[in-house]
């Protein structure tokens, strides 16, 4: 048998990647659990100082935690605790809170790793938990209530613990009945303001369901045949990129292997891009954020064959760099026809790293020049979006920052009025008189037109909380200490204001992975936000929100089945059936070795409304018309309408396909479609389109092709199965669920 497809460029990167995880050193990075957990044993076995000794086993314990390894975790605190009271040994009080959360912690933990994992089900983990997400096996449920209860009569304020009690009250099917009243979150601050129906995650019976850490994730056409593909990540340093191939028929097929991608490993956050106009989805990997200088790793692009193969680039393509990442977006910044990138990379304490901007030079190559357009932004660089907010036809940039106030980057085009294909262009930071540098602490954003009236609003995710207690601060209607979400109101004249009072989004989201879509295809845009942290205890359920036409949103997270207590990152909204509307799916998983978790697909149960699928194909616009922006006219019972899209992936952290899947709501007809082609300026109309169709639109043409396309019919989502680890040479073993 001949070996599998692996092109030069790409065993070249596979071996880069290799030594860096061979030579990764657990004591700068904090997520090699498995090995800091080897190594604390090693250092308690010459421990003879006793409150060393006992500081030494409580963080031997964590990293337990962290490494998968529960129950032992578990029993290490519950050991720490039986050897105190033996000593007659008395904590502080901020010690035995600690403890105690640990070890409650740790059961919970190996409830969740018994049940949800081992005896995964549609239902599992979903707020508030009920019928087949209720264990089965609830011994690990049952020893965390009794230490929450203990811990909650010694300090009855902490909300970490009753938050977390509440959890395992439902893990066991007694919320919230048998919750101590005093401790009791009532069941009224899950409730949905607005019933969306339900989705039900079906990942199982496509096959989809992988479990993996946290990780990036596509969902776009790879081969050109009209149905969606997938391509996922796990950020872990041997954890291999899986891609699945749309058989068009209610299957997918692993195709990891036969596309040219072993040795692809790594990766917190997936965009894909057409950087060369040939037609094809091109993809862009990018590593080592979160991990300091443990994270200096190379990104990868990721070269579409055409064929069912990709071809590692990076370093043929002049992007090779090591900095640590999860964030960039491909747009054509000075308007030549073809995709640049911004990345924007994470400065730590000890080494700058500042944010990069490459040019493409249209022959597969490209040049920097973050430094000459002033964009060689220095800070913890979380997200970085694109968008034209003055309707100037110049893409603009959005960089969210840890801890610094964010920045918008206006385009101001060619420096002296130079529009040779190499000239310098200049960027000019306008955020402070924009007024949209808040929050100081945040993570995903986006550029969406969420009020429908042709220019482009700015959406930024607070990221910052003490512990979950914030969180459960903000439903109970508290002050909390989180970082709450922002959105910002374009007011056309190159300022913006905070509307997210009076659009009910002013919360304590704590997001990551987040991404934004037409849930019932009413035309107006909803959002979701996966949720969570590293640590364990923040088991908070991922939201949805939708749009109630422009003026405010409606959290329908429980209505619709989408509160997953999981750690959620990568969201791709996409119509993976072909039937008109979007379905969701979701990476799953944390960042410690042990948090891994089966990634989701919530099928759409449909709402009855009208839509359009458009395929834009630019000729003197970059091939995949990113950045190109789209007006449908139809007619409805109250008069005409508009409704507006901008071509993107949509959010920072998560990429839907660049067809452009738009509701139309109860439209009686579509009147005519605009779409303005950014590079000639020139905008252009389109008649004679039927709703509940798929088209393509070429550049210049003047009209639609109509794209002839069949639906098939997603499985249940009661048929269970777990889609394994890719096994490979290079596959990461994963911890041993107790």
């Amino acid at each position: 048998m001949s070996p599998p497809y692996q092109s030069a460029g790409t065993r070249r990167m596979a071996e880069r990647l290799e030594k860096i995880a061979r030579e990764a050193d657990p004591h700068k990075d904090g997520f090699l659990n498995d090995a800091r957990a080897r190594l604390m044993r090693e250092e308690l076995e010459h421990q003879t100082n006793s409150v060393n000794d006992v500081n030494g086993h409580m963080q031997w314990g964590v990293e337990l935690l962290k490494a998968g390894r529960s129950r032992e975790a578990a029993q290490e605190f519950q050991q720490i605790a039986q050897g105190l009271a033996q000593s007659k040994t008395k904590l502080s009080p901020d010690s035995l809170k600690h403890l105690l959360n640990y070890a409650g912690l740790a059961y919970l933990r190996v409830g969740e790793q018994a049940n949800c994992l081992l005896n995964h089900s549609p239902e599992a983990c979903l707020l508030p938990i009920r019928g087949g997400g209720v264990h089965t096996d609830q011994q690990g449920s049952r020893e965390a209530i009794k230490i929450f209860l203990d811990l909650l009569k010694r300090f009855p304020d902490d909300l970490r613990a009753r938050w977390l009690l509440n959890i395992a009250y439902m893990t066991v099917g007694e919320y919230p009945a048998k919750v101590p009243p005093t401790w009791l979150i009532s069941p009224q601050v899950f409730k949905s303001d607005y019933d969306i129906k339900r989705f039900t995650n079906v990942a199982a019976g496509l096959k989809l369901d992988v479990e993996a850490l946290s990780g990036g994730a596509i969902v776009d056409d790879f081969d050109g045949d009209g149905y969606l593909d997938l391509m996922s990540s796990s950020m872990g340093l041997r954890d291999q990129l899986r891609y699945f191939h749309n058989n068009g028929d209610g299957t997918f097929t692993d195709r990891t292997v036969e596309a040219g991608l072993l040795g692809e490993v790594g990766g917190l956050n997936l965009i894909q891009t057409d950087y060369n106009n040939d037609g094809h989805v091109d993809v862009f990997v990018l590593r080592g954020a979160w991990k300091g200088e443990a994270g200096c790793h190379p990104n990868s692009l990721l070269r579409n064959n055409g064929d069912g193969t990709f071809d590692d680039v990076t370093e043929d393509a002049g992007l090779l760099s090591f900095h640590p990442t999860q964030t960039a977006v491909w747009f054509d910044f000075n308007n030549d026809g073809w995709l640049d990138v911004f990345i924007g990379n994470e400065t730590t304490e000890t080494i700058k790293h500042a944010c990069e901007l490459y040019r493409n030079n249209g022959d597969g190559t490209f040049t920097e020049c973050a430094a000459s357009a002033g964009v060689a932004q220095v800070g913890f660089v979380k997200a970085v979006v694109a968008g034209d907010f003055n309707n100037d036809g110049l893409p603009d940039l959005y960089l969210s920052k840890r801890d610094e106030s964010n920045v918008l980057y206006r385009n101001d085009g060619p420096k002296g009025g130079d529009k040779s294909p190499k000239a310098e262009w200049h960027f000019t930071d306008v955020s402070v008189s924009a007024g949209v540098t808040e929050p100081v602490y945040s993570f995903p954003a986006w550029f969406w037109d969420y009020d429908n009236d042709g220019w482009q609003d700015i959406f930024v995710a607070g990221y910052r909380i003490n512990d979950v207690g914030d969180v459960a601060a903000d439903y109970l209607g508290r002050p909390s200490n989180g970082t709450r979400a922002r959105l910002y109101r374009n007011n056309r004249d190159g300022t913006f204001v905070d509307v997210s009072a009076s659009t009910h989004i002013n919360k304590v989201l704590h997001a990551m992975g987040s991404n934004f879509g037409d849930l019932d295809n009413d035309g107006w845009l909803d959002f979701y936000v996966g949720t969570g942290d590293p640590d364990f205890s923040t088991l908070i359920p991922n939201r949805m929100f939708r749009n109630a036409e422009g003026k405010f949103f409606q959290d329908v997270t429980t209505s619709g089945g989408f509160g997953h207590l999981q750690k959620g990152h990568a969201v791709c909204f996409a119509d993976i059936d072909n039937d008109g509307d979007q379905d969701v799916y979701e990476d799953m998983g944390g960042a410690y070795s042990g948090d891994i978790y089966a990634n989701v697909l919530y099928a759409n149960p449909g709402h009855g409304n009208h839509w359009i699928t458009l395929k834009l194909e630019g000729v003197r616009c970059n091939r995949v018309a990113i950045g190109a922006r789209i007006k449908v006219v139809v007619e409805t019972a109250a008069g005409e309408r508009a409704i507006y899209k901008t071509v993107s992936s949509g959010g920072s952290f998560g990429a839907n396909p660049l067809r452009q899947e738009i509701g139309l709501a109860k439209a009686k007809a579509v009147r005519f479609v605009e779409i303005f082609w950014p590079v000639t300026g020139k905008t252009e109309v389109i008649k004679d389109l039927q709703m509940d169709r798929f088209y393509k639109i070429r550049e210049g043409e003047g009209k639609a092709a109509p794209w002839p396309l069949k639906s098939f019919t997603l499985p249940a989502g009661d048929d269970i199965f777990c889609a394994p680890p890719l096994h490979t040479q290079i596959s990461t073993p994963r911890p041993v669920i107790n």
